[in-house]
């Protein structure tokens, strides 16, 4: 099934969750990593509670896989520069210091969680590449404001 053929029939349902959820949340990179948390990692379904009860599992599961895909798409045409104010934006929202979870996120390569399944093997690379040299940023920044302190 091609993009457009998932779309069409779970256009309410994306509306729905675009409308209510994902615009609430202030950066892209904090929107991939909701849809992310959606997805059971063992069985690569999504669920959200809210969703199915006005709606079938089967669709909801179609239409947030299919935002999932649009949300990560748009972070890969992203440039680097909005990239990284964006990732910096989402990370100071979070608990916790950002280069703590920059690190973490390094040293666990968590990112790779953020990624939809069945992208093909060379937007993942890219995906993965930028993400690393992003987070990387964010920790050496921050570890030369502590040392000119």
């Amino acid at each position: 099934m091609d993009l457009w053929e998932s779309f069409e029939p779970n256009q309410p349902i994306v509306d729905d969750f675009c409308s209510r959820t994902l615009s609430a949340i202030p950066s892209d990179f904090g929107r991939l990593i909701h849809i992310t948390l959606l997805r059971d990692f063992s069985s690569g379904k999504y669920s959200h509670e809210g969703l199915e009860t006005l709606y079938s599992v089967a669709g909801v599961d179609d239409a947030l896989h299919y935002c999932h895909e649009q949300v990560f798409q748009k972070l890969l045409e992203t440039p680097l520069e909005r990239l990284e104010s964006d990732l910096r934006d989402c990370l100071e929202r979070m608990e916790g210091e950002p280069d703590q979870i920059a690190a973490r996120w390094l040293e666990l390569e968590f990112y790779r969680m953020f990624m939809p399944f069945g992208m093909p093997e060379y937007l993942r690379d890219l995906f993965c590449s930028n993400l690393r040299a992003l987070l990387e940023l964010v920790v050496r920044d921050e570890a030369m404001v502590r040392s000119a302190a």
